[in-house]
């Protein structure tokens, strides 16, 4: 198994969910956030030019670049498709994610969100060779992807692509056995083809640190970890996995975080035991399984905030009163309604989960929209 010597530990910072979607107003709390996070050994930044539309990058040069030296920290970016759409676009997009961040080099860079759709653009324009050169030149350390799709298209890709050096794949207790994000599948053909592996996701956008009071109480009754300690730790625990990020959106979650993953332990059998129960009760909720990336937003016609929709449709089920009401109607006053959805499937296209996005509009608009 190939490991890197530049990073610290096994526990990284994911920049998608900053504080006040990483606005300049939020850099005192972000600079508190990277501070802590480097002053407790960890040194790993997870970045992409889309994430909170481009926030997050602006924010790594603002709040990390700027104030702290080039070797403390490792700074992983991204090759989005929906940024280039020739051979020619490629090295000029990745030049121009360099002055965003400000830097003269990435760590690692991966092509992102690899999947059936959208696997055959970056081969056309020769994305994979042109990372690979852009290592030669010494401007990307290490050259991997992150990945959504079939464990039986993450087998292709690593055949075709062997050069490849890391996995970022989604890996949570809630999706190790789903039959559409295939966890632990996808973890077992990094295993074979021995790519060490970044989880994303491990809390699933935050649902399985905000657990139901039925899925709760068996963690609870192991002590006073929240539950999103359960759901890092689960992750981290597997054989291969070289990194965990977290998407912290505040100093008191990072703090949270670093309580635990300081001192890292594997869950023992009590907490996995605790892990197996909790997820059965939150898989008989037929909850939306939606992280709340929020790829599915920038391109809908009618502006439905989607993963907000989706978040108070899981709250309705959870608790059942009348907070997700006032939300639905917070969340619409000025933007589309869930009934106001006109089809056009592009949500479904982008999204990573592979959800029916269209499907679960309907059912919020009659749950909401009496």
């Amino acid at each position: 198994m190939q490991y890197f010597e530049e990073v610290k530990k096994n526990f990284g910072f994911g920049m998608m969910r900053l504080p006040q979607s990483g606005s300049p107003s939020a850099y005192p709390e972000i600079c508190a956030m990277i501070d802590e996070f480097l002053a407790k050994g960890f040194n790993y930044f997870d970045t992409a030019h889309g994430y909170l539309g481009g926030n997050s990058e602006i924010a790594i040069r603002e709040c990390l670049v700027k104030r702290h030296p080039r070797d403390s920290f490792v700074l992983t970016d991204k090759l989005t498709d929906s940024f280039f759409r020739t051979e020619a676009d490629v090295r000029p997009f990745f030049e121009s994610q360099l002055k965003a961040c400000g830097v003269d080099r990435f760590d690692f860079y991966l092509m992102h969100a690899q999947n059936h759709g959208n696997y055959p653009k970056y081969k056309r324009c020769r994305a994979y060779e042109q990372a690979f050169a852009l290592k030669r030149e010494g401007k990307i350390g290490h050259v991997g992807i992150s990945f959504h799709d079939t464990a039986e298209y993450l087998e292709k890709i690593l055949s075709e692509n062997p050069g490849i050096e890391v996995v970022q794949i989604q890996f949570n207790y809630l999706d190790y056995e789903n039959v559409a994000v295939q966890s632990r599948k996808c973890y077992e053909v990094c295993r074979r083809h021995n790519k060490p592996v970044i989880v994303m996701e491990p809390v699933k956008g935050g649902s399985l640190a905000r657990l139901p009071d039925d899925a709760k109480r068996y963690f609870d009754e192991l002590g006073a970890m929240s539950p999103a300690s359960y759901a890092i730790r689960f992750a981290a625990g597997f054989e291969g996995i070289f990194m965990v990020l977290s998407g912290m959106g505040s100093l008191a979650q990072m703090q949270d975080n670093l309580s635990y993953m300081c001192d890292f332990k594997p869950l023992d059998e009590r907490e996995l035991a605790a892990v197996s129960k909790a997820a059965a009760v939150l898989g008989g909720k037929k909850l939306i399984p939606c992280t709340a990336c929020r790829y599915c937003t920038a391109g809908c016609p009618k502006q439905i905030a989607i993963p907000d929709l989706f978040s108070c449709m899981n709250n309705k089920l959870i608790h059942d009163d009348w907070n997700a009401n006032v939300y639905y109607n917070i969340y619409t006053k000025n933007a589309g309604k869930a009934s106001d959805c006109i089809g056009c499937g592009q949500c479904e296209r982008i999204c990573p989960q592979h959800l029916e996005v269209r499907k679960f509009l309907r059912e919020v608009a009659k749950k909401f929209e009496k």
